[in-house]
């Protein structure tokens, strides 16, 4: 059999972005081309590499198996043909980023390491973390920084700094006019406003909290910490989100920070990248950077 890099292009394109027609431009190829290497490279194996549903094409088992390894033979095509022309590899990478990193890390780090790194191109999805982790499993992001634990043998989870959460309330709230310590029990009868199941800041809130108040009366749930902290700032029940995110609006008078000592609200933030993705230069590169980043501000 001799299969040629643009079907595998075209393939590991196709399984990226869902169907040909956007595989097609992802590659720079006529949708009837694209479509044909496809077919000829399934041809060629003599088993189709994905389920189709339409214009929708689904990755079927082989296809998830053969993925990791024709990522990793095009990047090492890459990495062979820059080098062979004397040219440093370019860096083109896909990141993800769960909510609160997307609204408050990852901005500096991105604008920092392209000022170390001009000519490098980054592109950022966005997402909760069972979303983000779903599109690392299934390569779509090079890498992504997460607030959430990820447990999925084919992802590596790499430690990567600490974030604190907090409860807050306006300052107009009873709990935040109690002129004593604050107890669990101040806590069984007020209304949460809280982030929707599957992201990194309601696993918190549902390992510690939760465990304490199994009864929480958990008013709103909204996928927006800023829409959040407005309806908390306006009176309506106590958030339980990043003090990132409470800061600005503590700063300016709109919430305050409920001390809440017997609640353990310190999260770990991963680095996650999947186990059979191909670490070229670039990515590796970034990946120190993150690093070296956090080793500055300690």
């Amino acid at each position: 059999m001799r299969m040629t890099l643009r079907q595998l292009a075209v393939f590991v394109a196709v399984a990226q972005e869902g169907t040909v027609t956007r595989a097609s431009d992802a590659v720079k190829l006529t949708q009837s081309a694209a479509s044909m290497a496809l077919s000829d490279l399934e041809d060629g194996l003599g088993s189709p590499l994905f389920d189709r549903q339409g214009k929708r094409l689904q990755l079927n088992d082989l296809g998830r198996y053969l993925l990791p390894q024709a990522l990793e033979i095009l990047g090492r095509c890459e990495a062979f043909e820059q080098a062979a022309k004397g040219e440093l590899q370019g860096i083109d990478l896909r990141l993800g980023a769960t909510l609160t990193i997307s609204d408050y890390l990852i901005p500096d780090l991105m604008a920092n390491f392209l000022q170390q790194q001009p000519q490098a191109h980054l592109q950022l999805q966005v997402g909760n973390t069972r979303q983000i982790i779903e599109a690392v499993s299934q390569f779509q992001l090079d890498l992504a920084l997460i607030e959430g634990s990820c447990h999925l043998p084919q992802l590596q989870c790499i430690h990567w700094q600490d974030d604190e959460l907090a409860v807050c309330c306006a300052p107009s709230h009873p709990l935040a006019q109690l002129d004593r310590i604050l107890t669990v029990e101040d806590f069984k009868a007020v209304e949460w406003v809280l982030r929707e199941e599957g992201s990194g800041t309601r696993e918190v809130f549902d390992n510690s909290i939760l465990q304490d108040l199994p009864d929480a009366n958990i008013r709103l749930t909204l996928g927006h910490n800023e829409a959040i902290l407005k309806i908390v700032a306006g009176g309506l029940g106590v958030a339980c989100v990043s003090k990132l995110t409470i800061t600005p609006l503590q700063e300016q008078g709109q919430l305050v920070i409920l001390d809440t000592p017997f609640w353990t609200l310190t999260r770990p933030l991963f680095m996650l990248i999947h186990r059979q993705k191909y670490q070229g230069p670039g990515l590796k590169a970034f990946m120190q950077f993150c690093e070296d980043q956090v080793n500055k501000e300690i």
